[in-house]
């Protein structure tokens, strides 16, 4: 299994990133999906989930703002990311588990390497 993440970078208060991960080694229609973040020193966040069918869910402080999607198709499950806050900089990683419909960090298995996102003026 492998997961490369990519598009972040810097970008100021207020503006948009779209992040891409793109899977391979696995049935990726099959699997769940998610996104996970990292601040530097803290703990790992848990920031939004997809499953198989294309059922989404997110965390409270980015509900509203961003939005996870997947391309069966393409392998590639996506974060728009909108009204960015200096609160969002963090390694943002993609994971995977066992599972159709489990997305949270306790049923993930595979984890990418991350791309970084850093809000700022």
């Amino acid at each position: 299994v492998q997961l490369v993440e990519s598009g972040g970078g810097l970008v100021h208060p207020g503006g948009s990133l779209r992040l891409s991960c793109t899977a391979s080694g696995f049935t990726f229609s099959s699997h769940a999906m998610a996104w996970t973040r990292q601040v530097y020193g803290k703990g790992l966040e848990w920031v939004s989930g997809i499953t198989a069918d294309g059922r989404t869910e997110y965390a409270d402080s980015v509900r509203g703002r961003f939005t996870i999607s997947r391309d069966n198709a393409e392998n590639t499950v996506y974060l728009d990311m909108n009204s960015l806050k200096a609160e969002d900089t963090a390694v943002y990683i993609c994971a995977t588990g066992n599972h159709a419909n489990y997305y949270y960090i306790d049923g993930m298995e595979h984890w990418g390497k991350g791309t970084l996102v850093t809000v700022s003026s």
